[in-house]
């Protein structure tokens, strides 16, 4: 730690566990609570059960589990395909244009979810591309509400990455292609996992402009939560919440475990 002092060091502690505990430990604690309860009657949970649980894994609740990852998974590789692509080709613009092109990938983090689903929910219903009432009309909002961070991301590993191996690579004979895939890629493998990760994140918590888009047999998770605890179903929607952050963290444990591999190579 950069605090050298014992006393400061405690204060330190102090100061993180006081904004730590009640803005993020203490609402995650209550949902976790909250999924393996009946009822509620005091400060803490009352009646503990786990039919809150086989609820949230079986029937509606687990095909809206697969639907989020089907969805997440789907929408991180197209993001990621997309984002390295312009990553890449911008790296060879001016610095001027290369602004404009940041602009744009970002244009969409900038203003708020619904305004994006409702931008692809009027541009895709209508021929000749009719998206609305299917499962890709949710993919193409969540790729282009993601796709700004992995964009980001494998620009500013561009940015350190050395040139010396590329140009090592060309100066032995090995064409562009060969050296875009077996020198530059390899080396932003560490970059590009961490982008997928928290591509796949992201979506499987969307939940605003999914609400504007989603048809009646492609209903993501998120949706199912916010159904339940709007008709007063708190219990149900936790546990289906608590499935929803264990599904995630589990994706992004073993995208991490590929990260650190990758780190190693």
């Amino acid at each position: 730690m950069l605090v050298h002092s014992r006393k400061a060091r405690w204060a330190v502690w102090a100061v993180f566990l006081v904004l730590f505990l009640p803005l993020f430990a203490l609402p995650l604690l209550v949902v976790l609570g909250a999924s393996a309860a009946t009822h509620w009657s005091g400060a803490l949970p009352s009646g503990p059960t786990l039919d809150h649980y086989r609820a949230a894994t079986r029937g509606e609740a687990l095909q809206a589990l697969t639907t989020s990852l089907v969805t997440a998974v789907a929408a991180s590789l197209l993001a990621l395909t997309a984002g390295t692509w312009a990553a890449l080709a911008g790296a060879a613009l001016t610095k001027r244009h290369r602004r404009v092109l940041d602009a744009l990938f970002v244009l969409p983090v900038a203003v708020p979810s619904v305004v994006v689903g409702l931008a692809v929910l009027v541009a895709f219903s209508q021929p000749p591309l009719l998206l609305n009432g299917t499962r890709w009309i949710v993919i193409t909002a969540h790729t282009v509400l993601v796709t700004a961070f992995a964009h980001q991301s494998v620009s500013a590993a561009l940015t350190r990455l050395d040139p010396a191996y590329e140009q090592a690579a060309a100066s032995l004979g090995a064409r562009p292609a060969r050296v875009l895939f077996r020198v530059r890629l390899p080396l932003l493998l560490p970059s590009l996992t961490a982008a997928a990760g928290l591509c796949f994140a992201l979506s499987m918590g969307e939940l605003s402009a999914t609400m504007m888009l989603y048809p009646p047999d492609w209903t993501p998770l998120p949706v199912l939560v916010y159904a339940a605890t709007d008709r007063g179903a708190l219990f149900t929607g936790s546990a289906a919440a608590v499935v929803l952050m264990a599904a995630t963290l589990l994706v992004l444990f073993a995208v991490s475990r590929v990260r650190t591999r990758a780190s190693y190579r």
